[in-house]
């Protein structure tokens, strides 16, 4: 559990029997702990939620101001739909390679939002054909003109991938969001 005292996230891992090639992450509900789910499961079941192939994951959830949120095309969709929709307390959303439809839930949310929204950092390359940069540019400015304070990166000649220098770019403002200790104190 992460806490402002610099606490490490707690996380509780069930290992597969077999060979791992798959994984699931089972998130916890308000007030619990991933140990306490995976303990609450354990007694229904009379064992432990285990399977072959895959290895389950529960997370416990830190204080919401220590929680980026992101993802790489459909991930940052994601991302977006959580905290714009349901989770606007996190620190932050990055969204790589991603947008937003015209008519999307989340454009609706944050019309009956009245809070302070977490800020969006958002990158994607002027070559992408697979989700074109005028689709993210326009996610963009309509979640400004709602509220969200953004920041977009525009990456020539990269087409539907990962570049080095928007990882790194994506790294300094994770730090900016989520800053150690030493950054802290300064």
């Amino acid at each position: 559990m992460a806490a402002a005292s610099g606490s490490v996230l707690r996380r509780c891992i069930v290992s597969p029997a077999g060979r791992h090639s798959a994984s699931l992450i089972f998130l916890h509900g308000s007030g619990d702990s991933g140990q306490g789910l995976r303990m609450w499961i354990k007694q229904v079941l009379n064992q432990d939620l285990t399977f072959q192939h895959i290895k389950i994951i529960y997370p416990t959830a830190p204080p919401s101001i220590f929680l980026l949120l992101g993802g790489f095309s459909m991930g940052g969709c994601m991302a977006m739909h959580l905290a714009y929709r349901n989770h606007q307390d996190v620190a932050g959303v990055f969204a790589l390679s991603s947008f937003l439809n015209k008519a999307s839930a989340v454009y609706q949310a944050l019309q009956k939002s009245n809070g302070v929204l977490p800020e969006l950092f958002q990158c994607h390359g002027t070559a992408d054909e697979l989700v074109l940069h005028s689709w993210a540019e326009e996610t963009n400015s309509m979640l400004k003109s709602l509220g969200v304070t953004t920041k977009f990166h525009s990456f020539p000649d990269v087409y539907h991938e990962l570049s080095k220098t928007e990882l790194d770019i994506l790294k300094l403002w994770i730090l900016t969001k989520l800053p150690g200790e030493m950054e802290k104190q300064k």
